[in-house]
């Protein structure tokens, strides 16, 4: 069963054409990824499916009762009480259920102080029943949880959300929804702010999320691990693929191939009763001409709203429901008007792409770099020292760490204008060095694209125009200053003559920011095919775990080396997270005095762990025993035994009392 339905959707700003025809559905349990190239109207989209944005035409359709969250790109206005603290704003989610935990705590006052009812009882038995169902036992462990994997310090729970930055407040307005839980949650880069445990967190949060998702994010890897199906975002609509992003890419190239075979199809056919028309329009069967010249029109009047795809409708609707659902234009009414709209109908393309090459001019020696006793940073700061490293020709080195661990610093280090602080570092024979600056600080501001380019490789201005235009640079835009470019923009332009230096030994720092999806996978393609060595600094998952034959971890001021893949450098750090974990337990553990002042023996875990289990087991104990109680009490309040609902409320209040502190002392003990 769909909870959300398109039918039709297009918007447009003043003549200006943004989308149309988009007719899509998501399902109860679907987890949608929406793909596209930058400035297609992504965004666009999910503010008209939020509610928050009207179409120029078409209609949403949400199922009755459907609760919707939405998530933007920014979050700085979204809350209207500005002094809460982060976490007074999302006990705020829980504000109907802690209304129902006061209510409660007062009819159990009452029936402490006064005779009570069996109206009485029957109110508090029903709510403690919806209280509990709630989650009421277990919601501030719900927000201390979404908190911590969002990567929010304990001592920043307490900040006032005046004093947080945009992307923190959008990091606390994706805990509220993931709180609050809605039946369709909308995310509009929903990573943007996370750190690679916070994003790592979160999809493990939306593989199990109990509802549907429609999500639109650059990150590749998240959309692998999160999605169930893929909608491709053009002008001419969205194409919808089963699967997750790799699933989609493979599947891509088969359908656009299929849809051209169609379209091809359909001209021939168009051009066969054009014919008949021209020869029958004013003959014996002019009748039968203008039976075709009609429906011909009409056909041609929906493809070009609305793609291939709506002659299905056309079929099983009819012209009158599908023209007032498209709010479609006057069908044509004359041969020379049909062929005009036929003549513009354009065959199904992709979206324009880069057109990148990367090639080495010439080869290097086979030894790329060595270092030994390797310290890296500033006069006044250490930022972290080496195990001895070696780099060979062809390999792929992903560099990866938190941000200001002195990943660029390195980079800035081998190209030479950095000092090193320490120890040795020596780069390897007939060496070639390309280098792709994250800021794009390689850049002149104050160039055009076009003098940009030139001052980098001298050519003829006909040929810069025409390599420019592989980088999607076309017509104007190669005069447009790189000041005014956006980041993506920029992002192409350097790529643009970083692949004119022919480098044999790239050093990347995170060549995918701001770059589309389309952008990515043909920087991808190409650094695939490179002949050359890399040196890769990139929060991109999916380029890293394509591309790298090494993981370099940057880690507590210390550089660790990964042979091996990503898969193999997950696995790797997930065992011995779980051997710290351990061995932290166990420290902990043996660090405790016992009551006669001596040390704990080594059998310290083992005991910890047992009492753990023990109190799980209270837990459990407890929890069936208040079930039992209300069970009792509301046979008592059958029977009308006011006498033993009173004695049986006490018990109940009591056990409900020891449950909470059983939860508290649990809690404490797992994170201790």
């Amino acid at each position: 069963m769909a909870i959300l339905t398109s039918s039709y959707v297009s918007q447009s700003f003043g003549a200006f054409d943004v989308f149309g025809g988009i007719s899509v559905s998501i399902p109860n349990d679907g987890k949608i990824g929406l793909v596209g190239p930058n400035g297609i109207g992504k965004t666009t989209l999910l503010l008209i499916m939020a509610g928050i944005s009207r179409p120029a035409s078409g209609s949403i359709h949400l199922a009755r009762g459907t609760r919707l969250g939405y998530l933007p790109q920014e979050a700085a206005q979204a809350f209207t009480v500005q002094a809460h603290s982060v976490f007074d704003e999302l006990l705020t989610v829980f504000d109907d259920l802690r209304a129902d935990e006061a209510r409660l705590r007062q009819i159990e006052r009452s029936m402490e102080e006064t005779e009570f009812t069996e109206e009485m009882f029957e109110q508090y038995s029903k709510l403690q029943e919806q209280f509990e169902l709630a989650g009421g036992y277990d919601y501030q462990v719900r927000i201390k949880q979404v908190l911590t994997g969002l990567g929010f310090a304990q001592e920043d729970w307490g900040l006032p959300l005046s004093h947080l930055s945009g992307g923190q407040k959008t990091r606390v307005l994706l805990a509220r929804l993931l709180l609050d839980k809605p039946d369709l949650l909308i995310l509009d880069e929903p990573t943007n702010h996370l750190d690679i445990e916070a994003v790592e967190w979160l999809e493990g949060a939306l593989k199990v999320w109990d509802g549907a998702i429609l999500l639109v994010s650059h990150d590749r890897y998240f959309l692998d691990k999160v999605t169930n199906n893929i909608w491709e975002m053009s002008r001419a609509g969205i194409e919808v693929y089963r699967g997750n992003y790799t699933a989609f890419a493979v599947q891509r190239q088969e359908r656009w191939e299929r849809r051209q075979r169609e379209f091809s199809a359909l001209k021939e056919r168009m051009a066969k009763e054009m014919d008949f028309i021209r020869r029958h329009i004013a003959g014996q069967r002019t009748q039968m001409a203008q039976g075709k010249l009609s429906r011909l029109s009409r056909e041609v009047e929906a493809i070009r709203a609305g793609g291939l795809s709506v002659l299905h409708d056309l079929k099983s609707k009819g012209w009158l429901q599908v023209s007032t659902e498209m709010d479609l234009k006057r069908p044509a009414s004359t041969v020379g008007e049909l062929q005009g709209r036929i003549n513009s109908l354009r065959i199904p393309s992709p979206p324009p792409i880069l057109n990148l090459d990367i090639t080495a001019s010439h080869r290097s020696g086979s030894v790329i770099l060595r270092s030994k006793d390797l310290q890296i940073g500033y006069p006044e700061k250490l930022l972290f020292s080496a195990v001895n490293i070696e780099l060979r020709r062809q390999e792929c080195a992903a560099l990866i760490g938190p941000n200001g661990s002195g990943k660029t610093t390195f980079l800035r280090t081998i190209l030479g204008r950095l000092d090193r602080l320490g120890g040795q570092i020596e780069l390897g024979a007939s060496l070639q060095i390309g280098y792709f600056a994250q800021a794009h600080d390689e850049l002149d501001l104050n160039n055009s694209i076009l003098d940009e380019l030139l001052r980098n490789r001298s050519m003829n201005i006909s040929e810069a125009r025409s390599y420019l235009a592989r980088y999607l640079f076309r017509e104007d835009d190669v005069y447009k200053q790189v000041s005014s470019l956006s980041g993506g923009e920029r992002g192409r332009l350097a790529l643009a003559i970083l692949a004119l230096q022919g480098a044999n030994f790239l050093l990347l720092d995170e060549p995918t920011n701001h770059l589309d999806i389309p952008a990515q996978e043909v920087l991808q393609a190409a650094l695939e095919l490179f002949d050359g060595t890399i040196l890769l600094v990139s929060h991109d998952r999916y380029l890293v775990n394509r591309l790298a034959t090494q993981i370099w971890e940057l880690a507590d001021g210390v550089l660790r080396i990964h042979k091996g893949g990503y898969q193999a450098y997950l696995e790797t750090r997930d065992q011995e997270k779980a051997l710290q974990k351990e061995a932290a337990a166990e420290e902990r553990a043996e660090a405790s005095p016992e009551l006669d002042g001596q040390q704990l023996s080594k059998n310290a875990l083992r005991k910890r762990e047992e009492a753990l289990h023990k109190l799980e087991l209270r837990i459990h104990e407890t929890e069936e025993k208040l079930a039992e109680i209300s069970t009792s009490l509301e046979a008592a309040a059958q029977a009308q035994t006011f006498d033993k609902i009173q004695t049986l409320s006490v018990e109940y209040k009591t056990t409900e009392t020891q449950l909470a502190q059983l939860m508290e002392q649990w809690e404490k003990s797992i994170h201790e």
